[in-house]
């Protein structure tokens, strides 16, 4: 299937979205990759000496960031077309280990997922279940192609 790297991308992206979003509403000490985000942003427009938007415009834009970057990220699945669940755990697995070790190399606040270690096993079990997800919706698209 053409679409299939994106769409799977995409479904991985979702769920990291939404369990993320999902967790900061509702768990103490939850990772807060969306203020990460936010700084992340706030910090490249103001080096462009751009304007920084109010928050609410500021949310909207990392949030629309995020979703399509982690989607282009984890769409990487289809670059292992007969290990993608493996290469997807891989990828989230890699995508939630750099979240706990690049914030602070970055010039990032490395609290918003290090906070404490419930925080830094939440921050790699998103990203890890993103990439799970974007690999299996990868094989099941590629054998529902194949049956057609």
């Amino acid at each position: 299937m053409k679409y299939a790297p994106f769409i799977s991308g995409l479904a991985g992206s979702l769920v990291l979205t939404l369990l993320h979003e999902t967790l900061r509403k509702t768990v103490k000490d939850a990772p807060r990759m969306d203020l990460m985000g936010k700084q992340g942003l706030a910090k490249i427009l103001s080096a462009a000496d751009m304007e920084v938007p109010p928050e609410p415009e500021l949310f909207k834009i990392t949030m629309t960031g995020d979703i399509i970057g982690n989607a282009g990220y984890y769409a990487l699945v289809a670059s292992a077309p007969k290990h993608s669940v493996l290469a997807g755990a891989a990828l989230g697995l890699a995508a939630g280990v750099g979240a706990l070790t690049l914030p602070d190399k970055i010039g990032l606040d490395k609290e918003y997922s290090n906070a404490t270690p419930k925080t830094q096993i939440l921050t790699v079990c998103i990203y890890f279940l993103g990439g799970l997800v974007a690999g299996v919706v990868y094989d099941s698209l590629q054998k529902k192609s194949s049956a057609d």
